[in-house]
């Protein structure tokens, strides 16, 4: 090979690893016959539906909490949240285990999936704003779009604005 074609080779590799560096993952999931999506980052793991125990005088949305190796941690339905259809809860329920930031703190929390579907990479310049939300009360945990070859993800930023009123963290942490 000639040194013409390395530093081709390299800058090709270059082009490639940069392309690769800005596309952030994506966990997706699915409610109601759309898919959702999670910064892969901010998820600390995938559990199976496990009965929860409930808060007195909690919102609806927040089911309760579960002890996970000796923390406890609020477990919301996103359903609930988005105003979707309620589902019970079975073997096919999924809760996916989070780190979101609130203010100074990362904390741990649990929301409820109806099923968690495939990783995806969004590079930011991919990810399309959805300014029709922005009035919704759930258009404040809404990133932007993301589009795949066969359909769009609503990508979600729970680290901006907790799920929660300030009122009800401070009662749960």
């Amino acid at each position: 090979m000639t040194n013409e074609a390395n530093v081709e080779t390299g800058k090709q590799y270059q082009t490639i690893q940069t392309q690769v560096e800005l596309a952030e993952q994506y966990l997706t999931f699915n409610m109601q016959k759309e898919e959702f999506g999670v910064n892969i980052l901010s998820v600390q793991e995938i559990r199976g539906w496990e009965v929860v125990t409930p808060i007195p005088n909690s919102p609806s949305h927040i089911l309760g909490v579960m002890n996970l190796r000796g923390t406890v941690v609020p477990v919301i339905d996103l359903r609930m949240c988005f105003g979707l259809e309620e589902l019970s809860y079975d073997d096919a329920t999924v809760v996916i285990i989070l780190n979101v930031k609130c203010q100074a703190a990362t904390k741990v929390m649990g929301v409820v999936v109806d099923a968690v579907s495939d990783v995806h990479n969004f590079a930011e310049k991919d990810i399309q704003s959805a300014p029709e939300l922005k009035d919704r009360d759930q258009g404040q945990y809404v990133k932007g779009l993301g589009s795949t070859e066969e359909h769009m993800v609503i990508l979600l930023d729970l680290n901006e604005a907790l799920i929660f009123d300030k009122a009800t963290t401070a009662s749960i942490h």
